[in-house]
């Protein structure tokens, strides 16, 4: 019987995330609200409850789902062999997690920098893209007075930077992929 409930959960469950997709498809991220993920699931607003915390935990497993998508596509590419390449290989993701102010601030509330007792898909996105990028930069010919975890942590924060620019008045005008590779470019290969 035990089995049967846990089908049904399962089964809910995917309704909702499959509506809440929908619903973003649509009209954005900003735009999902509760009361549309629920009545296009055909299910009760406390089922939505009884699945998730918040609206905000909804989002941390559909973002996290996505920036995990984009990392499988990462992944699958060649090794970069340059930091312009490198800069590229991040474009969709950063082009993704900058699509709305709103979906950057859910990432930055989920990446575990907010101190959240949780550990979520965000979170465990963050980690997952460090490592790719210290699988890279082993071989990589650049900076040897750090280790290619301690180059990857760096990479990240300025993919973070460049992203968060995208939103800055004072800054936006410059391509982030452009600006991306500076910040590589200063970061791994300093003397160069």
């Amino acid at each position: 019987m035990a089995r049967a409930i846990q089908q049904r959960t399962l089964k809910t469950r995917a309704k909702l995330l499959d509506a809440a997709n929908a619903v973003i498809a649509e009209n954005g991220y900003e735009a999902l609200r509760v009361e549309e993920v629920v009545l296009r699931a055909g299910v009760a607003k406390g089922t939505f409850f009884a699945h998730f915390k918040d609206k905000d935990a909804l989002m941390d497993q559909l973002i996290g789902a996505e920036i995990d998508r984009h990392l499988d596509l990462i992944e699958a590419q060649d090794v970069p062999k340059t930091i312009n390449e490198m800069a590229a290989a991040f474009m969709p993701l950063v082009t993704f997690m900058s699509c709305e102010r709103y979906v950057f601030d859910v990432i930055l509330r989920h990446s575990g920098a907010a101190a959240n007792a949780e550990v979520g898909p965000i979170a465990m996105t963050f980690g997952r893209q460090a490592e790719v990028t210290a699988a890279w930069l082993a071989d990589m010919p650049f900076r040897k007075d750090i280790s290619p975890d301690l180059q990857a942590e760096g990479v990240q924060a300025f993919v973070v930077q460049a992203i968060s620019l995208v939103f800055c008045a004072l800054h936006n005008a410059v391509d982030p992929k452009e600006r991306l590779a500076t910040y590589l470019r200063a970061w791994l290969a300093p003397n160069a």
